[in-house]
């Protein structure tokens, strides 16, 4: 799930000077060798033309929230629905609770965390930042007749932050969660830093308490000059308390003389004693090696298992909300897909003027926005639901919290 700064960058150095090549001219301009061919994008002259008025805009240090980027950089869906991509393996952490170890516990609770990433659209486009008040629902049909239930709203608009929410009650995983994504300019590259964690719990084993993920940060490289990389790096922290149990999991950039894309390695302690390594790339294959026994295992494989990912339903855009994401940016989306650039820039000045007119009337009225979904505890923001201990209950519970009166008769799966 690579919700980052984008494929902007890929035009950028062209257009530092008049008598820069186009990309693609020469050898130099090509991307690197050992990248995947999905992670570079060839903008055409008119979308080079308008990343040079961007730059105009961009100082060292810069904070790019306020920042507008052109919509041929845009992945057509929400960053609320992008964050879905990581409960697309459920799979790997279903039954989490019956395994005795709880070292085992911690490692499925991982590889749940690792399966995510490996989806990202071509050219690694940037998602649409969510608008104050916007949200995103699904459910999921699982094949052992069970579901699950996703909600997700932005909370806030400055400091931007989504609030999220993903509950299967029979399988018995709860995952609650909030990002605050922050985007600098460096010079020749952009840092998003992912603050913000998915706080998760195995709800048959309450006694674990929360298992805590942090993410890691995002860079796109090479933007004015060099080759362009966009990359997961620095280090994220995985812990839980109540076991003892923590990974330092590091996400690698690649140096300029070796190393290679995509690859992780993280040293699993519990009791901070060391009892297993987890190494490969996120992109490809991931193992564990159990420091005890020597075994080593795959924890996934995303060439050969990726593409199983569990289908969402999401409720029909004529019964969605107006600050529903795919109804909210319908238009969008639809002129993105038909590659109707103007359309599309007409598009999202839309909703953006809406929604700072929306503000205006706010603050106008000295009120402070309420989010519908989520309120802030302790300052950390949880969802305004009850959840009963009973998962047949709770899961008509938060199926009428989340949906409401939504006829499912009209199946959408996607």
């Amino acid at each position: 799930m690579m919700g980052l700064f984008s494929q902007a960058g890929s035009h950028l150095r062209n257009v530092t000077g008049s008598n820069a090549k186009p990309r693609g001219a020469s050898e130099d301009d090509k991307a690197p060798s050992d990248t995947e061919p999905d992670d570079t994008s060839i903008l055409d002259e008119n979308e080079g033309s308008i990343i040079s008025s961007l730059i105009s805009q961009l100082r060292v240090g810069m904070d790019l929230s306020r920042v507008t980027f052109p919509t041929f950089v845009l992945e057509p869906r929400s960053m609320l629905e992008r964050i879905t991509d990581f409960m697309s393996h459920p799979d790997l952490i279903f039954g989490a609770e019956q395994c005795d170890d709880p070292e085992e516990r911690f490692l499925r609770v991982l590889q749940y965390y690792l399966a995510g990433w490996h989806i990202k659209p071509k050219g690694v486009k940037k998602p649409y930042n969510p608008v104050l008040g916007e949200f995103f629902r699904c459910q999921y049909d699982y094949p052992n007749r069970t579901q699950g239930f996703y909600i997700a709203e932005q909370v806030s608009h400055h400091p931007p932050v989504s609030a999220f929410f993903y509950i299967s009650p029979e399988n018995r995983v709860m995952i609650l969660g909030e990002l605050r994504p922050k985007s600098k300019f460096l010079g020749n590259s952009v840092s998003t830093t992912m603050e913000g964690e998915n706080r998760i719990t195995l709800l048959g084993k309450p006694e674990d308490g929360e298992y805590v993920i942090t993410m890691p940060n995002m860079y796109a490289r090479g933007i004015l000059f060099g080759k362009m990389v966009l990359e997961l790096g620095d280090t994220c922290i995985a812990k839980n308390e109540k076991n003892g149990i923590n990974c330092d999991l590091e996400f690698k950039t690649k140096g300029f003389f070796s190393g290679t894309y995509n690859a992780i390695s993280g040293r699993i302690r519990h009791n901070n004693n060391e009892v297993g390594e987890v190494s490969g790339r996120w992109s490809h294959v991931m193992d564990y090696k159990n420091t005890k026994t020597g075994a080593k295992r795959v924890i996934f494989d995303a060439v050969k298992d990726g593409q199983d990912v569990s289908p969402k339903w999401v409720p029909p855009e004529d019964q969605q909300e107006p600050n529903e994401s795919r109804r909210l940016w319908s238009h969008l989306t639809q002129a993105i897909l038909a590659k109707d650039m103007e359309a599309a820039t007409d598009a999202k000045t839309n909703v953006e003027d809406a929604q700072r007119e929306s503000r205006k009337k706010l603050e106008e009225s000295n009120k402070a926005h309420v989010p519908r979904f989520f309120v802030q505890k302790d300052g950390r923001w949880a969802p305004k639901i009850q959840v009963p201990q009973d998962p047949k209950e709770a899961t008509v519970v938060v199926r009428e919290w989340i949906f409401g009166s939504i006829n499912r008769s009209d199946e959408h799966s996607s």
